[in-house]
């Protein structure tokens, strides 16, 4: 159990303002989640996690500060964090309106309009509790193929080295995908895509509108094809979701046979995350390329 009063009275100093309620809430995986009601009848969101990974909180602050640039989809505002809390603005959840996937799929197109010039980003974060990394050298930077496959399948693979996770079939694979990774994927027109980095079903949420808000991201700069693979593998996404975003943004030929690589990072990390449920997947994985 947190100490309450506190986490209370530090809030209370960032806010300038008396909490009159502080209500638990139920969803988070990793941190305690909290609604904090002031005096001024303003509401806030707040996570918290005393044991947390010294900088996770700086690292989605950072995150939701950096999507929101593309000003494209909403985005909770960062109100203030530290090592151990992130106070957001507190978004009530409201019903999907009839067009929801439509404009979801439209805005998230528009976010992917918003590019840098390089791949990567300013520091690492995390995706789940694995480090996530994003910090390129002088050659990923500017080859997209370079970036995901040292700082994605390599970092996954030599995790799992370190966990158990791997196997010789495993090692085998990924050492015949390497061989074939610039015929994957080094032939797309990839640019430096602002990304969400960890889009499921469940980060998004629903606001009081009917409108998508991203939540829980694992930002960084990266061909954005890499974010649909991630919606596609648990689904939560629907058919008009992905005609609005072609629609919007045209993808290039051959994406589908390419989804499958972006697919396989999130369930390498899953299976570093998760333990051995993933490994088959993985193989699958492999094995359609190779």
């Amino acid at each position: 159990m947190i100490s309450e009063e506190k986490i209370k009275a530090r809030i209370e100093e960032k806010l300038g303002s008396k909490i009159k309620s502080f209500t638990s809430l139920s969803g988070g995986c990793i941190s305690d989640a909290f609604k904090i009601s002031t005096d001024e009848n303003k509401q806030f969101f707040l996570k918290y996690n005393s044991s947390s990974l010294n900088d996770m909180f700086i690292k989605e602050a950072n995150g939701l500060k950096e999507l929101a640039k593309a000003n494209a989809i909403r985005i909770p505002e960062v109100l203030s964090f530290d090592e151990d809390y992130i106070l957001l603005e507190y978004i009530p959840t409201g019903h999907r309106k009839k067009n929801f996937f439509d404009e979801f799929g439209h805005c998230f197109a528009e976010m992917h309009r918003f590019t840098s010039e390089s791949f990567g980003f300013f520091e690492d974060n995390y995706i789940g509790s694995n480090l996530q990394k994003n910090i390129s050298d002088e050659k990923e930077k500017t080859s997209w193929v370079n970036f995901y496959f040292n700082k994605r399948i390599l970092f996954q693979i030599q995790l799992a080295e370190k966990l158990g996770n791997s196997t010789p079939e495993l090692r085998k694979g990924i050492s015949k995908l390497e061989s074939k990774i610039e015929e994957i994927i080094g032939e797309t027109k990839a640019v430096p895509s602002l990304l969400h980095g960890d889009l499921w079903g469940g980060n998004y949420m629903v606001d009081e509108n009917g409108n998508a808000v991203l939540i829980d991201p694992a930002v960084y700069y990266g061909h954005r094809e890499a974010d649909l693979g991630m919606t596609k593998l648990f689904g939560g996404f629907s058919s008009e979701f992905y005609r609005a975003y072609v629609e919007t943004f045209p993808l290039e030929d051959g994406y589908e046979y390419r989804e499958n690589i972006y697919k396989l990072y999130h369930v390498l990390n899953h299976l570093n995350l998760f333990g051995g449920g993933y490994y088959s997947q993985a193989i699958s994985l492999i094995k359609f390329y190779i």
